[in-house]
């Protein structure tokens, strides 16, 4: 068993808020996050795939094959969007990074294991002190 990683960027910007909460609470819960205006990241995202290596190629999975399939299901969603309103599989979801790494997971699973590989886990760096990893479930 290898395990390769795979590592993406992208620039987004989110808010973290309840509707249903008034302003003063969600500033509470959330302070500067809570933004009425947003806010804005440059996340660094670390896609590790785990499985053997195949004796003809040397490679567990061909890394541009794994390149292509975060970009489609991940990195072009997410570049440059408002997670909150852009982002289908962000719709209806606190766009909270631990929740952001969770759904990059999911979107990512059945096609990187499609690839005879299995998704063993995202990591999700929102700011130099901060991040967080999801190893599915």
């Amino acid at each position: 068993m290898i395990f390769l990683t795979r590592r993406e960027r992208f620039n987004a910007a989110h808010k973290l808020y309840r509707d249903e909460w008034p302003l003063e609470q969600n500033e509470a819960v959330f302070g500067k996050c809570s933004n009425p205006n947003w806010h804005g990241h440059n996340y660094e995202l670390f896609v590790t795939v785990k499985g053997e290596v195949n004796p003809e190629t040397g490679f567990a999975i061909d890394l541009k094959e794994l390149k292509n399939i975060i970009m489609e299901y991940v990195i072009d969603k997410l570049d440059h969007r408002n997670i909150n309103l852009d982002v289908d599989f962000m719709r209806g979801k606190m766009a909270s990074t631990e929740v952001l790494a969770m759904e990059i997971f999911h979107q990512l699973k059945p096609h990187v294991e499609a690839q005879g590989v299995m998704l063993h886990s995202v990591r999700l760096v929102e700011t130099e002190n901060n991040s967080v990893e999801y190893f599915g479930t």
